[in-house]
């Protein structure tokens, strides 16, 4: 397995968007996207595996998160994020099988309708257009809570484990990837607040439900959900496959809406699986 390097993309609106690559780089291309208030770290375990099937395996830092650049403009919103995906895209020179999680699958959905000829497969990770809005609010409330930060990482840990309870047993030091010390000393989550600063288009779900309706049919589709997810629950799934019958749906058991991160073994397996299926290596 070729070890991993930093690479440096350049976003649509000209910022640094900070990544990490490795495996074969003969190897077919996957771009793993995280998922909003994560950072590209959240694959490191799924990236290992992928790399070592023989894959060559990108992920970055969505801009306003990680090492990459905040938006000088704010602009968070998913069409931004797609953008940036397609500029990543095309500096690499080949098409790539499109991993996204959430923030990152939407991403993921945009860029594959908007340049077909640019994706290989598409891996939707607990996200579908008609995602469950209750769900979704959850997460924000989440990551707009403690705008102060914490006095220590034990006091981020708790804010994780209230969220998802199933984190408990983890390694509270593994978060330091997700946090930053500020000159107050005190550690805030490794985003722009101004990613959550605006409510979601509310035209979102519709124009999610025009990109997918727009894919080629030949394009390998999967949905990996979570079975215990809130944001694709079930009558979020049903019209799912109501939009696209011919699209693998796999619920991970055990599985929140943080799916790599509650079941990393069980979702690489899944992935690994599709993409040995349906990409020649």
């Amino acid at each position: 397995m070729t070890a991993a390097a930093e690479v440096v993309f350049t976003s649509a609106e000209g910022g640094r968007l900070v990544g990490t690559r490795m495996g074969p780089e003969t190897g077919p291309l996957v771009l793993l996207l995280h998922g909003g208030g994560q950072t590209r770290h959240a694959w490191a375990r799924a990236a290992i595996r992928l790399a070592e099937e023989g894959y060559h395996v990108v992920r970055y830092d969505a801009r306003g998160h990680g090492d990459s650049d905040w938006s000088a403009t704010t602009d968070y919103s998913m069409t931004a994020h797609g953008a940036d995906l397609l500029a990543v895209l095309r500096a690499l020179g080949r098409p790539a099988a499109l991993v996204g999680a959430s923030m990152g699958g939407i991403a993921s959905l945009l860029a594959a309708a908007e340049a077909p000829e640019c994706a290989r497969a598409l891996v939707l990770v607990d996200i579908v257009p008609g995602f469950a809005a209750k769900g979704v609010e959850r997460v924000r409330a989440f990551m707009r809570a403690n705008p102060e930060g914490f006095a220590s990482l034990d006091e981020a840990a708790a804010a994780v484990r209230a969220y998802n309870p199933a984190r408990a047993a983890k390694n509270p030091e593994g978060l330091m990837r997700n946090l930053r010390k500020g000159d107050d000393g005190r550690l805030r989550w490794h985003w722009d607040p101004q990613v959550i600063g605006k409510k979601p288009d509310p035209g979102l779900t519709e124009m999610l439900s025009a990109k997918l309706a727009s894919l080629p049919i030949t394009l390998p589709l999967l949905l990996v959900a979570g079975a215990d997810s809130d944001v694709v629950d079930a009558e979020a799934l049903e019209r799912f496959r109501a939009q696209a019958p011919h699209a693998e749906t796999v619920a991970i058991a055990r599985a929140g809406h943080m799916v790599a991160g509650d079941r990393n073994d069980a979702f690489g397996d899944t992935i690994a699986a599709f993409l040995k299926r349906t990409i020649r290596r």
